[in-house]
């Protein structure tokens, strides 16, 4: 019987990213306090799981914010900036040297949709050049998410709609005085998500090398989560180059209440699904995929999960046991690999992916507490 919340796809070991373009992470190294983010164990989850080893990659704390964000919105940021200044390819040596090429632009502001960890990246970014911001979020978003993107100096909007109508606000905003950093795209509008995706790379660049210092052989399988595609564009991108020392399986996980990805996935095309988008995972909430991510996404993915909300807090909680602070969407990742592992109806899943006890399994948590009480809630079982 087929499974409606999965999708499979047995090609995807054929498939051949794009070869990178650009050197995002010797931009990173600019930014202030940048370092590498920890490659952390999860032993108790691994045992639980019944698996060999499970990694997680902690992007909790990425320059002072407390998701992985930054690393798409700054690169694009900086590349958007220098095709407005008439240069295809950015030539600066520092920030500072940045924000003086950016001057004679202003006023000039930054426009992002978010639902939320991005869009405070976007903001943080447009500070440190000294330009403005104009974020726009969907309604019901966390006033925890609003205050910290307001607090990195942004204007913030609230929208009467779910993520994609914020995407159209922020997108009409696009002129002489504003520049989209959008992780999402749409005919005509690429380049930019596009360099999103690009900055993404240094997440794994760390991990290849924190791996070879730890004397640790690569993932058998790596669990992405999916909003739009763009980290998980990013995951297939690095591992489906040619001439790497191994291909692990790539497993997407989106929530059944936000799985526009596994819709269109079924259908062959990309399609947007009908709102309310409301998983408790609101960076995942997005109802439709992005037009750039959605080549390696619909061809490098080995499978796609969709998930309910509950395993996201089973997840929380299990990271928290291994001393990993993960927000709702942080933790969808994990609460893929739980239910993987546990579900009676995807034991031909686990199967197929060969998940048992001398798998090696790598995991993102892509963002930390950044709703404070709903993750003591969740930690305390209250939801």
């Amino acid at each position: 019987m087929i499974n409606p919340r999965v999708f499979s796809n047995p090609a995807a070991a054929e498939y051949i990213a794009p070869a990178p373009a650009g050197d995002p992470l010797a931009f990173h190294r600019m930014l202030p306090a940048y370092a590498p983010t920890p490659l952390a164990e999860a032993p108790r989850l691994a045992a639980a799981l019944g698996l060999g080893q499970v990694w997680v990659k902690d992007e909790t704390e990425r320059m002072g914010l407390p998701a992985f964000k930054i690393l798409g919105a700054a690169w694009a940021s900086a590349r958007a900036l220098a095709r407005r200044l008439g240069q295809p390819e950015p030539r600066f040596a520092s920030l500072a040297e940045l924000a003086a090429l950016a001057a004679p632009l202003r006023p000039l502001s930054l426009a992002a949709a978010t639902d939320g960890n991005h869009g405070r990246a976007v903001a943080r970014v447009a500070r440190l050049l000294g330009l403005g911001a104009q974020i726009f979020v969907p309604r019901g978003t966390a006033q925890a998410r609003i205050d910290a993107i307001a607090g990195e100096g942004a204007d913030v909007t609230v929208v009467d709609g779910g993520y994609d109508a914020a995407v159209a606000r922020s997108a009409a905003l696009a002129g002489p005085g504003c520049l989209v950093i959008s992780d999402t795209s749409w005919p005509g509008y690429e380049d930019t998500p596009r360099d999103v995706i690009a900055g993404y790379a240094t997440i794994f660049g760390e991990i290849d090398r924190q791996l070879a210092g730890a004397g640790a052989p690569q993932p058998d399988v790596v669990l992405v989560q999916v909003g739009v595609g763009a980290l998980a564009a990013a995951v297939v991108r690095h591992y489906r180059q040619p001439g790497r020392p191994s291909h692990p399986r790539i497993v997407g996980v989106e929530p059944t209440r936000a799985a526009c990805v596994l819709a269109s996935l079924q259908a062959a095309r990309l399609v947007s699904i009908p709102e309310p988008q409301d998983s408790i995972m609101a960076g995942l909430n997005c109802g439709t995929p992005s037009l750039v991510a959605w080549p390696d996404v619909s061809a490098g993915l080995d499978m796609l999960l969709a998930i309910d909300d509950d395993l996201a807090r089973q997840a929380m909680r299990a990271l928290a046991r291994d001393g990993i602070v993960a927000g709702e969407t942080g933790a969808a990742g994990a609460g893929g690999l739980i239910d993987l592992c546990s579900a009676r109806d995807l034991a031909a899943a686990r199967g197929w992916l060969g998940l048992g006890a001398h798998s090696r399994v790598l995991l993102i948590c892509t963002e930390g507490a950044t709703d404070p009480e709903a993750y003591d809630s969740v930690l305390a079982g209250e939801e």
